[in-house]
Parts: structure tokens; C-alpha cells; sequence
């Protein structure tokens, strides 16, 4: 098999072996099995194309490659599984990294049993759908807990910023439990979380052939240690339990509060880690397409425009778009009574009116009010009452058009983009959620992006507080071999401050999988 990349190919173009070989000066009949493994939109210009990677096949590879210095030879890439052992793994908690760490063991034969605080996608979808529409929350089911994780009930992105040989491999496993397989050769990919819900308990499912037991509502609360045996301690509707386990996984997820405080008294060996908050802004996504797309904007052959804008302040706060989501809306993602904060969600068709993504501002450690360990939860907590109080206190999102909050004033109405935060709004001045150093580093990134992408701030755009969870304010420290200070227990994924994302999370459950079954029967 062989390849080639940075191909231009017009938005119209279907005939993909008729333009590798104007590509490649060759005879059509030559190429056999071309297909596309890599597809881009480059919208520098006035004229919008895609760039593209295709792998074809010809009879004299050696010779061809010769011929064309711009080919590559390409190879695909097979997942190798280690063999299984005798150890039981308890998996704590079913976001990415633990459910492709539980998936990999599985898959070899493993004895595995993950706990879910949260309820199973079925009901949890039902719960969720409660709260869009009625404000119902329950703590242990909602946009933050349950199956799949925090990730089910947003964009469903599939990109990220780390190299690793095992992406593929993901990619390759949502598609054969039901993802468009587009998202195999996009350069940023996405599932939506209509897909995304079904593909979950497909694995779920295949899972459970395999041995998997999958114990939902179940909360980790406390654990001990008796020689290689952690007792882990379990909550399931008020009763309490112990399974016992040989490795202990912990794939807790960002929100996971009340685990993080159960750790810390534990005596886990736990470290503050800087993140980033901020809000969520809304454009008109006809606008977004015009500004990105300019005259191919009504173009068929075009997806939902997207953006992702990075800037730095005179004050040297890094300021960023965070889970754009194109076609989408704003949702609320508390789990916590008497708190507000806010996400982004979209389905796979990505057709609604709105675009949105999170506005963030880095914090730093050194802006936390103590050196506990916890003290970053604080800060994210206090943000979240101040979000809730100022929208009434009864779960509505405080909103602001961006104009009136560099002014400080409380917008009267809307001139062309409506929230789309389902659970209700309040119109309010978001200045008075943030403390200064936030308004001010957030409000000169504001102007700087627009400087990026002109256009970007208008009369219409909206804001809406607060996001607060773009990422753990913690890191559970762990050595190479993945283990924690207590040995055979293992924090991973984005809760333990090492992943930021699906894929990212989903390669750090695997790796982590690949730790334990390299230990070996014990």
C-alpha cells in the first residue's frame, strides 16, 4: 500500500483516482484501491478546497516509488493485545479511560468489573433530559456523571493534540460499534452526542459477552489496603458494600469532587494543577460559516464552519476557544446543589442555529486562595454559586451580549442570536461572577480574537456563565508504571489531571490496561 498527502482536491471533485492521477501524472488504470485517509478544508483563500491523503495500490510499488519521490510507503496499523492474567480490575468510572481501559482487558479475557456512579446510558439519557427541560438535577446522574462520561452529552470531539500509534485504534473501535466511519479521515473528527450514546452501549454490551460486570448508581466511597488487596468499599442506593480487587483503576472524571476529598484523607499523594475558566459565547452559525467559508459558505459539499483561537494578554494569560461546537447548544453541567456551570453539546449533523464554544482563561495555581491540594475545586465551586445566585438561583444561566459586558451593564434584549441554554436565562453582569484579573485577561482576549478573526465579535454575540470544568484543577501523582503511592492503584484519564479530551482519555485508559497485563499473574 502506498500514500500520498497535501493533494488538492476541488469541493466538487468525487472521481478521486482520476485526480491522484493528474497528481501523479500516471495512467488511471494504474492506481486500484484508492481511498481517502485524510481529509481537510483549507479556507486561507477566497477559493475553498479540501487537502487531502489517499492510500492507493500499484503493481511495481518499488518501481513507483522511484518514479514519484512525493509517495510514501504506508502501512496500517494493528493493535497487538497482551495476554490476560489472573488478576480481578476493578475500573472506577466508565468516561473514556475507563471504558477502553475495561474494553482492552476484555477484549484478552480479563476479569473486570467497572462502577458507575451514574446511571447507564438508557436511564441516564431520560435524567438528562429532565433537567434540559424541566430543571430537575440529580447529583448522580446528569451531563457530569453517568455512563460514557462527561463526554456523551457534548460535540464528541475525536481530536487531539497528542501523537500516539493507538489513535487509529480508537477511531477504528467507535466505527465498528455504530460511528459514521467519516471519522476515520477527517482532520477533526467528531461523533456527536446522538452517535455517541449508541456507541457506548454497543461496547457496553459486547463488553458484558466478554465477562465485564458493569455495576451502575454504584460510588467508590472508601478503600483499604490488606497486603495486595484493595477492599474497596462501595454505595449503591444507600447500601453499602465491598468487592475486592487486585488492581484498582481510577478513572474518576473531573467532577468528581467528593472522590478527590476521599483521596486526598487517604493519604494519595495529590497536587494542585493549574486550568482554565470562563464562558460560553454564541454566534449565529450562518455567521461563522460566511466568516470561515466567505463565498463557498452555501456550499453542499462544506460541513458547519468551526473555529479554534488562541491568544496571549499583556498580562501573559494564555485566553482560548475550548470545545467549539458548531450547530450546537449551551447546556448546564453542574452536579452539585446550589451550583451553575455550563458545556456545549451538539449532534452529529451539527444543524442547529447557534454556534458555540467555551471563551477561557488560564489559572494559575498561584491564584488560589490557599496551597491545599483541593484548593482549585474551591475556586471552581465559588465561580459555580455566584453563576447560580446571579441567574436566580433556580438552575437559569446568567447571559450578556458581549458588548454590554466589556461595559459592564445588563443587556435590555437580544438582537439576533437567542441562548440556546435550555433550562431558562437571566440576563445579568456576568463581571460580577469573575474576580478582576478573569474580566480583564477575558474581555482583552475577547479583542484579540476578533483582531484573529475579524468579525468575530459583533452586536449580537452572547455570553453565558460560567464554564468551570474545562479540565482537572488536581493531578493524582503516579510513577512510569502508572501506579499511584498505593501500588496497584492507578489514576488515569482526564479526573486524574493526565488527559484533556475523548481520545487522549481513551489512550490513557489503554496504556494503562497495557501496564497491568504486563505485570503479569502475581
Amino acid at each position: 500500500m502506498l500514500r500520498i498527502n497535501n493533494v488538492k482536491v476541488a469541493l466538487t471533485e468525487q472521481n478521486y483516482r482520476k485526480r491522484l492521477s493528474q497528481v501523479l501524472n500516471t495512467r488511471e488504470k494504474e492506481l486500484r484501491n484508492v481511498h481517502l485517509v485524510k481529509q481537510s478544508v483549507d479556507a486561507r483563500r477566497s477559493q475553498v478546497h479540501f487537502i487531502c491523503s489517499f492510500d492507493f495500490e500499484v503493481d511495481d510499488e518499488e518501481n513507483f516509488l522511484k518514479l514519484h519521490p512525493q509517495v510514501l510507503k504506508s502501512e496500517k496499523y494493528q493493535y497487538q493485545y497482551l495476554p490476560q492474567t489472573n488478576r480481578h480490575v476493578v475500573v472506577v468510572g466508565s468516561g473514556p479511560a475507563g471504558l477502553f481501559c475495561a474494553y482492552i482487558l476484555s477484549q484478552v479475557g480479563q476479569k473486570v468489573t467497572l462502577i458507575e456512579r451514574g446511571a447507564s446510558i438508557e436511564q441516564r439519557v431520560k435524567d438528562v433530559e429532565n433537567l434540559l427541560q424541566n430543571g430537575i438535577l440529580l447529583s448522580h446522574s446528569n451531563i457530569a456523571f453517568g455512563e460514557g462520561g462527561a463526554g456523551t452529552f457534548s460535540d464528541g470531539k475525536l481530536t487531539t493534540g497528542i501523537k500516539n500509534k493507538r489513535l487509529s485504534f480508537i477511531l477504528e473501535t467507535f466505527v465498528k460499534y455504530g460511528a459514521p466511519r467519516d471519522i476515520l479521515y477527517l482532520s477533526k473528527p467528531h461523533i456527536g452526542t446522538d452517535y455517541l450514546r449508541d456507541v457506548i452501549v454497543r461496547m457496553r454490551k459486547d463488553m458484558e459477552k466478554h465477562g465485564v460486570k458493569f455495576m451502575f448508581h454504584t460510588q467508590m466511597v472508601d478503600f483499604q489496603m490488606k497486603d495486595d488487596i484493595k477492599q474497596v468499599t462501595i454505595q449503591n442506593h444507600g447500601k453499602i458494600d465491598t468487592i475486592e480487587a487486585d488492581e484498582l483503576v481510577l478513572a474518576i472524571g473531573h467532577s468528581a469532587r467528593d472522590t478527590y476529598e476521599m483521596l486526598y484523607q487517604k493519604g494519595m499523594n495529590i497536587q494542585q494543577k493549574g486550568f482554565a475558566v470562563g464562558v460560553r459565547i454564541e454566534h449565529l452559525q450562518e455567521h461563522i460559516n460566511q466568516i470561515q467559508y466567505k463565498k463557498s459558505a452555501s456550499s453542499p459539499y462544506l460541513k458547519a464552519a468551526s473555529y479554534k483561537l488562541a491568544v496571549q494578554t499583556k498580562e501573559k494569560r494564555g485566553v482560548y476557544t475550548f470545545c467549539m461546537c458548531p450547530g450546537g447548544v449551551v447546556v448546564p453541567s453542574q452536579h452539585e446543589k446550589d451550583t451553575l456551570c455550563v458545556n456545549g453539546m451538539s449532534n452529529y449533523a451539527r444543524d442547529g442555529m447557534n454556534a458555540n464554544s467555551a471563551i477561557l482563561v488560564n489559572v494559575n495555581t498561584d491564584d488560589f486562595l490557599s496551597d491545599h491540594p483541593l484548593a482549585g475545586i474551591e475556586f471552581q465551586r465559588q465561580l459555580e454559586k455566584k453563576a447560580f445566585q446571579l441567574g436566580g438561583s433556580l438552575y437559569k444561566a446568567p447571559v450578556q451580549l458581549v458588548e454590554d459586558y466589556m461595559k459592564g451593564v445588563i443587556s435590555s434584549q437580544f438582537k439576533g442570536v437567542i441562548p440556546t441554554y435550555p433550562t431558562g436565562y437571566v440576563m445579568a453582569d456576568i463581571n460580577q461572577i469573575f474576580p478582576d484579573f478573569i474580566n480583564r485577561n477575558l474581555k482583552e482576549g475577547l479583542l484579540l480574537m476578533d483582531k484573529k478573526m475579524p468579525g468575530f465579535l459583533n452586536e449580537d454575540t452572547v455570553i453565558t456563565a460560567v464554564e468551570s470544568k474545562s479540565s482537572a484543577p488536581v493531578r493524582l501523582m503516579r510513577n512510569e508504571n502508572y501506579e499511584s503511592n498505593f501500588t496497584g492503584i492507578y489514576p488515569i484519564g482526564e479526573g486524574a489531571g493526565y488527559a484533556g479530551g475523548i481520545m487522549s482519555a481513551a489512550v490513557d485508559g489503554i496504556m494503562c490496561a497495557e501496564m497491568i497485563l504486563k505485570k503479569g499473574d502475581k
